[in-house]
């Protein structure tokens, strides 16, 4: 009995090795996934808490002459330092992202052809190697669209396709020599054009997870009113009717399993100026103003309680700051909203949480409530719908 249960455990492995899809492979538990972010700079002993984390993307590699290359000066010892946080953290694994909003330039390029695809993963092959990591991160933004200015084709819906799965056979070839599980995961945009550019049903098929970027949805460069920039349920008054729900449902409806989202949590918050006090601004008429983007780090430590009220959005479950004497109103997140977010993934099953980015908030605050908030025990389930 015992040779065939181990005979039969046997069978079963190779025939899910065989397998060319991630359909069936996916981390026990939810995950919590941190962009790095740190340019030019080198990390330093104590800079990254790796306990708490379950993958770090590292942002960002770049693509030149159709290949994947270093985007930063001190990414070679940066790779060498988060694959010793493996030491206190054995299960941690490390992604390299490549593109991002301002290095997409090259993707459309390089899944245009049969040959630029597979030029492409074998550079991948070869950088993974090199560096000793564990996956890639693809943060194509976006297939078929125009991002902050790339050159796109009508093509790259399917092509787009085509890159991933060419990248998938590619990460199971190379598995099935060293039994070393390669990831390949993409940071997707949480609209519906990006659903309306990108085949997400057949894609998901060669993926790990899916970073689905639920932020940004109001912008100060990009709306004229303030507005929760990412809310978790929509708020009936929000002329864009958007939310993190809506986008979670959109993607299960085109085909992605609960199991392969990650939702994503920003780490920073949206400021815009003029804004009257009516509502305690939201949803009211603003501007941009300079320095507009606000990481948490800034909002907890010069903001908060400094000039600026908190207010609570029990709708779409995220707070927000006004300054009635400054006239600046605040989108951001905090331990409560991530705490709610966090909720909301296990009570919908998906695959966890992965936020933008860790220099944000190098206190740990955002993080560890994550990370409490998905490992602590069930809670009363949400009762929205």
């Amino acid at each position: 009995m015992r040779d065939f249960r181990f005979l039969a455990l046997s069978i079963a492995l190779m025939l899910a090795g065989s397998s060319s899809t991630a359909q069936n492979k996916h981390a026990v538990g939810p995950m919590v996934v941190g962009y790095v972010f740190p340019q030019n700079a080198r990390l330093e002993p104590g800079q990254i808490d790796a306990r708490s984390m379950t993958r770090i993307n590292y942002a960002f590699a770049n693509i030149s002459n159709g290949r994947i290359v270093t985007g930063f000066s001190a990414d070679k010892e940066n790779f060498a330092f988060l694959n010793g946080l493996k030491k206190d953290n054995p299960s941690l694994t490390v992604l390299v992202s490549v593109g991002g909003w301002l290095w997409s330039t090259n993707f459309s390029d390089i899944s245009l052809t049969a040959q630029s695809r597979a030029t492409f993963a074998g550079s991948v092959m070869e950088f993974l190697t090199q560096y000793d990591l564990d996956g890639l991160d693809i943060d194509w933004e976006y297939p078929g669209l125009i991002g902050s200015g790339h050159p796109f084709r009508s093509e790259d819906k399917e092509n787009f396709t085509l890159l991933l799965k060419e990248l998938r056979t590619r990460f199971d070839q190379q598995e099935k020599k060293t039994h070393r599980r390669l990831y390949l995961t993409i940071a997707a945009g949480m609209s519906d054009d990006f659903l309306a550019h990108t085949e997400m049903d057949k894609v998901q098929r060669y993926l790990d997870t899916i970073n689905l970027m639920t932020y940004d949805m109001y912008e100060p460069s990009s709306d004229a009113l303030t507005g929760h920039h990412a809310p978790l349920y929509t708020n009936s008054a929000d002329p864009k009717h958007s939310s993190a729900d809506a986008s979670v449902k959109a993607f299960e409806k085109a085909g992605v399993p609960a199991a392969k989202i990650l939702l994503g949590l920003p780490f920073y918050g949206h400021m815009w100026g003029q804004v009257s006090d009516q509502n305690h601004g939201l949803f009211q008429a603003g501007k941009a103003v300079p320095n507009g983007y606000a990481p948490y780090r800034l909002i907890s430590s010069t903001m908060l309680d400094h000039g600026y009220t908190r207010y609570w959005d029990n709708t779409a479950s995220v707070p927000y700051l006004y300054s009635d004497q400054e006239r600046i109103f605040i989108s951001y997140e905090d331990p409560e909203s991530i705490a709610k977010k966090c909720t909301y993934v296990r009570t919908h099953k998906l695959g966890g949480v992965m936020f933008w980015d860790y220099e944000s908030d190098p206190s740990g605050t955002l993080l560890h409530a994550a990370h409490d908030s998905l490992y602590s025990p069930p809670t009363k389930a949400l009762t929205h719908k």
